[in-house]
């Protein structure tokens, strides 16, 4: 590791009022990557010093000013792309091309708000009297607290920060304490291009610190993205407070749904693509696939012949299409719910839970089972290795099965048969307290335009896998997977307050809705 280290507040690299640190971890290979210190309440409380402080002066300056310091952001991303798309690799697993395109991403962000600098921002409203001109304006909030999850740790701080620091807003930011390089990265980057001190601040550490960043009254919006648990108690905390405002993504237990009509080349593509990419560790990864009856046993055969042997290995690998779990708590997890899934009465299909010594990258096999069992040796075997999980299972909403409701966030999918029609599908999709993301493979417009009316999610799809969302789209969900947008296009909204401004050109007062301007007194 090089570069800066420590937290970056108020334009300076400082190591923190604390004395204790936490490793970043390889999660391919157990190697330490760098050690970080844990932020404090003290640190926290001087980030949002500094950037209450730097608030005032920064929206003072024009969108184009302030969206010169994200251009140079943006270059650094597009030429850096293949370097830091390792750093991600090496510091959260998913394989390269991941790796890559969360860096890519990351600059489409950029872009995306820069040059929104230079597009119209408010609108021009008729009014019902003539002499009027009306208007809608954005004001930005103030201080913003961003805390942002390790599976996307390049791309998500960018969904929240870029927008926020545009329209005018000061950045308090910590990032996942699983991924503290790629925040170092992120925070030098922004220092390199130039923000003024203060305006942009970066707490290292662990829930602590963002729940202090949480309760602060300092703190005029909270962007979070990251588990259900945690994002509900911060929507919680954060909505007893006039004023201020909580936007949380929060995750899924997402679907996608074949119908009679699909076309099985292009189900198996998506449905593999939405189950296994990122070892099923995207919140918008699907842990359902509902599958008609009449396409069910041809569906099942080629997805669980490919579940069966999908590459998992050396994230660095371009031939690898899984990597490892970012750590050993996620594999404790996906064990647990393979089990409960039996409990629940699946018949597994596909059980590569723990791997062959076979299977993992050159360099463990004398370790080949899993980082969980506490057996580990040299090399990759110190990696949290699994592959993909598959079983099959009835569906019944009288007797609901939790592994059909609850989120694993890992490569552990249930297959569903279904019959009936379109409306059906919809109905099991919809059997559940989360409404992120899902897909339909149909090859009929009229099924596909009613999941479009009548799916309960944020995010769907038609002929395609249930991930890729690209940032000049909203990004969020419904029900239990959201509460707003604090990403891509639509955070705008979080981090913006509107102001309808009427002004009169006329020395007389007309009012609308015939409401009388006319002053009377006793004399009249």
């Amino acid at each position: 590791m090089e570069g800066e280290s420590g937290h970056y507040i108020d334009g300076e690299w400082v190591d923190g009022a604390g004395t204790e640190t936490f490793e970043s971890v390889d999660p391919a290979t157990g190697e330490s990557l760098g050690e970080y210190p844990t932020g404090t309440d003290e640190d926290v409380d001087r980030a949002l010093a500094a950037a209450d402080e730097a608030f005032e002066e920064w929206r003072s300056m024009s969108y184009i000013d302030r969206a010169e310091v994200l251009w140079d952001v943006y270059h650094e991303l597009r030429d850096r792309t293949d370097e830091l798309g390792e750093i991600v690799t090496r510091e959260c697993g998913k394989e390269i091309s991941e790796g890559r395109a969360d860096v890519v991403e990351a600059a489409h962000m950029v872009e995306w708000a820069a040059g929104n600098a230079r597009h119209p921002h408010g609108d021009v409203v008729p009014s019902e009297i003539a002499s009027k001109d009306s208007f809608m304006r954005r004001k930005p909030r103030g201080v913003v607290g961003c805390i942002t999850p390790w599976n996307f740790p390049v791309a998500i701080p960018f969904w929240h920060m870029a927008v926020a620091l545009v329209e005018g807003n000061t950045v308090v930011w910590k990032p996942a304490e699983q991924t503290p390089w790629c925040g170092e990265v992120v925070a030098e980057m922004l220092a390199d291009a130039g923000v003024p001190d203060g305006v942009f601040n970066m707490v290292q550490g662990f829930g602590e610190a963002g729940g202090t960043i949480v309760d602060d009254p300092r703190v005029d919006t909270v962007l979070f993205t990251g588990s259900a648990a945690v994002g509900h108690e911060i929507a919680s905390r954060v909505g007893g407070e006039p004023g201020k405002l909580a936007a949380c993504e929060m995750g899924g237990k997402n679907a996608v749904v074949v119908t009679a009509n699909a076309d099985l080349d292009v189900a198996v593509h998506s449905a593999v693509m939405s189950s296994f990419k990122t070892t099923g560790q995207r919140c918008v990864s699907a842990e359902r696939l509902i599958v008609h009856t009449d396409v069910y046993d041809e569906f099942k055969e080629r997805f669980v012949d490919l579940a069966e042997s999908v590459a998992v290995g050396d994230p660095m690998d371009e031939d690898t299409f899984m990597g490892p779990l970012v750590d050993a708590s996620q594999v404790e997890k996906f064990g647990r719910y393979n089990d409960l899934a039996r409990e629940e009465g699946g018949t597994v299909l596909v059980d590569r839970e723990e791997l062959g010594a076979d299977e993992i990258p050159d360099g463990g096999e004398d370790g080949a089972a899993t980082a969980a069992d506490g057996e580990r040796s040299d090399g990759y075997a110190n990696g949290h290795w699994v592959g993909p999980f598959v079983y099959e299972i009835d569906y019944n909403p009288q007797d609901p099965k939790r592994v059909l409701q609850e989120e694993v966030f890992g490569p552990h999918v249930a297959l569903v048969e279904y019959e009936g029609d379109i409306a059906d599908a919809v109905a099991i999709q919809n059997d559940s307290d989360y409404g992120l993301a899902g897909a339909i493979i149909s090859e009929d417009y009229r099924e596909i335009n009613h999941y479009r009316d009548h799916a309960e999610l944020g995010l769907a799809y038609a002929n395609l896998p249930c991930i890729g969302a690209e940032v000049q789209l909203p990004f969020g969900g419904v029900k239990k997977s959201g509460n707003g947008y604090p990403s891509a296009r639509e955070v705008i909204e979080a981090v913006t307050e509107r102001t309808a401004f009427t002004v009169n050109n006329s020395t007389d007062i007309e009012m609308a809705q015939g409401l009388s301007a006319d002053i009377t007194t006793e004399d009249d």
